[in-house]
């Protein structure tokens, strides 16, 4: 049969594309490039869809980026595991539209396990809610909603039926050095991205409890404290323990944006620097990153299950109801018609099971700090931050060319990628060590990679007369 052919055709293609050498970074084609194959006209008439897979592989495969090789740190990203990709093909092949439970009862039964086994993996309360949306994006918006709902109905408003307009004001406190997805989410929700107060952190990008606690001297109202589990450039968490205690003392929301941090709650090594983690009121993470899921996938945790469901819940009259006392998957997220993310996330941690997942995490953390130990030997290299998970922060002769000089010359020999980042108003290379593959194997290939772009680059910003570096406002 055609439809037969067309799926083999694609799980092929697929194989054949993992089994290669990745690209380079730079080795890719452009947007344009892959633009000038693809704009034509609409086609007018039907096309044989072996033909058009065919043409899909082709066209498109000159263009991705190697995001999928152990050797990729340019981003905080996942690498696909087989086993999670596997379970992907077989949701799309499933076509089930997973808003409803009596409707999609495979997929909803997928989503309530996963739901307990992530709990259980993350150190979190049990009795929480789990909502399965794209990203972290979308969970912080999601907690950020029950957040919203839930302080405004302590001071008699119901914002889900009335709105915003009239409500009641609430304050948002935020680290200095949050990420930029947690500001969407509250543009999202009409909280707002500049009428924030950010909260003073430390070198490590660690909000100061003192300083949390000295902002609460002039808030009287509904509050939310937004804490992160994992820096993106340096992976170190808030005190969770202090800053919980300080925000609820003053009745205040606390909502963790954990994308890929969050995971050190899973490792016996590595959960005291989350300590605290669990007293917050919603989680926000992601499983493409540590989990290795396919993109997309993320989870909405809620501690107050009922807040949850209050933000997020559809019915319509066209919807089976199911028992009030089982989990319906629409309730915890924006959408009604979506992926059955379920499937994939059951597969990728029955496959690793818990001592998988914690011995991926901790190697990708063993080998961060392998590297930054090698590299900070090479001179003229200098680690910016102390390393406390998986990313590592470099810097090229304290001189921000030669810094990105180096990262660009990484990028065009092709073996590895990395990517630059600013932190404190400087440019730095950052390691972000994520992808299942990735292990000591690795490690002298990558940090050889390292040594000699910088000895290509160094010259460039060398003194003719002296063995120093130009500064950055000489070159």
């Amino acid at each position: 049969m055609m439809q037969d052919e067309v799926l083999r055709l694609a799980a092929e293609a697929a194989i054949d594309y993992r089994a290669q050498p990745a690209p380079g970074f730079e080795q890719v084609a452009s947007f344009e490039q892959v633009l000038g194959t693809l704009d034509e006209r609409l086609p007018e008439n039907p096309a044989d869809p072996a033909e058009v897979i065919g043409e899909l592989v082709s066209k498109m495969t000159p263009g991705l980026r190697p995001m999928t090789s152990p050797t990729f740190f340019g981003w905080v990203i996942g690498g696909s595991h087989p086993t999670g990709v596997a379970a992907d093909w077989l949701t799309s092949a499933w076509g089930q539209n997973s808003g409803n439970v009596v409707i999609t009862p495979a997929a909803a039964a997928a989503e309530q396990v996963v739901s307990t086994w992530l709990l259980d993996l993350l150190g979190l309360p049990p009795t929480s809610s789990v909502g399965f949306v794209t990203g972290a994006t979308i969970a912080n918006f999601v907690a950020l909603a029950a957040a919203r709902g839930e302080l405004l109905r302590r001071v008699g408003w119901d914002v889900e039926r009335q709105g915003l307009y009239g409500a009641p004001v609430i304050e948002v406190l935020i680290g200095a050095d949050a990420h930029a997805t947690v500001y969407s989410a509250l543009r999202y929700l009409g909280l707002g991205s500049e009428r924030v107060k950010a909260i003073e952190t430390d070198e490590s990008g660690r909000m100061k409890p003192d300083a949390l606690r000295d902002a609460f001297q002039s808030i009287d109202g509904p509050a939310i404290v937004i804490a992160q589990a994992g820096q993106i450039n340096t992976g170190a968490c808030d005190p969770f323990t202090e800053i919980c205690a300080i925000a609820h003392d003053h009745g205040a929301w606390v909502h963790v944006d954990g994308a890929f941090g969050l995971w050190a709650q899973a490792s016996p090594r590595f959960r005291h620097l989350s300590q605290g983690v669990e007293l917050a009121d919603s989680w926000a993470t992601d499983g493409h990153k540590w989990l290795q899921l396919p993109y997309d996938s993320g989870f909405a945790i809620v501690k107050d299950r009922v807040a949850h469901e209050r933000c997020m819940s559809i019915e319509a009259s066209y919807l089976p109801s199911a028992e009030s006392s089982v989990r319906e998957p629409s309730a915890y997220v924006p959408e009604l018609s979506r992926r059955a993310r379920g499937f994939a996330a059951w597969a990728m941690i029955r496959a690793l099971g818990r001592s998988g997942i914690v011995e991926m995490i901790e190697r990708h953390c063993d080998f961060a700090a392998a590297l930054g130990k090698k590299c900070a030997s090479i001179p003229g290299v200098q680690i910016v931050a102390p390393i406390e998970l998986n990313q590592l922060m470099l810097r090229f002769g304290d001189n921000d060319e030669a810094t990105l000089a180096t990262v660009g010359e990484i990028r065009r020999r092709g073996s590895i990628v990395v990517g630059p980042a600013l932190w404190r108003g400087e440019w730095i290379m950052r390691v972000s060590v994520c992808n299942f593959g990735t292990g000591p194997d690795q490690l002298p290939e990558v940090e050889r990679e390292i040594a000699a772009a910088w000895e290509e680059v160094r010259p460039r910003f060398l003194d003719g007369s002296r063995d120093t570096l130009r500064t950055a406002g000489a070159v």
